[in-house]
């Protein structure tokens, strides 16, 4: 009977020990001191980019404080087309990646998740510590959107997605008056009513096709349609509000 506390006391002290001579033994060495450590605490298989770094948990972790972002850095901080793209050029000025770029998730699933929040959070933590930053961004969107949260209001959109904007800036920067982030509340809007069909004013929203500006016009698109003259801006002689591809008189029709 007196040898199981004895046991038990072993069993114990060896657990503590293990606790903590592990750690100081991976903080002092590195992941790859203790066998198997890695493929003990790994959480899941890298994405397919980064499938050659799943046995070197130091190119991407910082011991005893996670991924960081001076990790990330020394790989990709001399990545020019992603800094020199109007979409993507933002990341010179963010200091955490973690926050939409995910990892451990397997080869088959995204390792990139947007999310504006940790941006928002992002601008408001520079405009408190560096003056005069961010000062354009909370003052160029309105507070109260019930599509956004009040923390996003910090984002200019029109910064990231202007390449994209269809109105071609005729509705100003005001994105969130319409169009919200999340999933339920996305880019596009369900209760958006098209005007009617009678309406001849397409060309002030819809920009033609590059192929309407070319031969192919007059030789393809109006011989399809029927239609003997047409200005390229006279969208409604050809098309149908129900679908773009929708032609009058001849029905779907994909040729673009």
């Amino acid at each position: 009977m007196k040898a199981l506390p004895i046991i038990y006391g072993v069993v114990t002290t060896s657990a503590l020990a293990a606790a903590i001579g592990i750690p100081a033994v991976i903080h002092e060495r590195g992941t790859q001191a203790v066998s198997t450590w890695q493929a003990m605490v790994s959480p899941g298989d890298l994405s397919a980019k980064h499938a050659f770094l799943e046995n070197d948990c130091e190119a991407c972790h910082t011991p005893h404080r996670g991924p960081t972002a001076d990790k990330c850095i020394v790989c990709h901080a001399n990545n020019e087309y992603l800094l020199s793209k109007q979409t993507t050029a933002f990341h010179s000025d963010v200091a955490e990646c973690r926050g939409c770029h995910l990892e451990h998730r397997g080869a088959a699933k995204r390792s990139v998740e947007m999310d504006h929040m940790v941006l928002a959070a992002i601008v408001l933590s520079r405009a408190k510590s560096e003056p005069g930053f961010g000062a354009m961004q909370m003052s160029s969107l309105p507070v109260g959107h019930s599509r956004i949260q009040p923390l996003e209001t910090l984002l200019d959109c029109a910064a990231c997605h202007s390449n994209q904007d269809p109105h071609r800036t005729l509705f100003g920067i005001d994105c969130a008056a319409c169009h919200g982030t999340s999933a339920m509340t996305g880019w596009m809007i369900p209760e958006f009513r098209h005007p009617s069909p009678l309406s001849t004013d397409c060309a002030q929203c819809h920009q033609a096709p590059p192929s309407h500006y070319m031969m192919h016009f007059q030789m393809v698109s109006m011989k399809v349609a029927g239609v003997v003259h047409a200005d390229v801006s006279q969208c409604f002689l050809c098309h149908q509000t129900n679908s773009w591809n929708d032609i009058r008189g001849v029905g779907w029709y994909k040729h673009h």
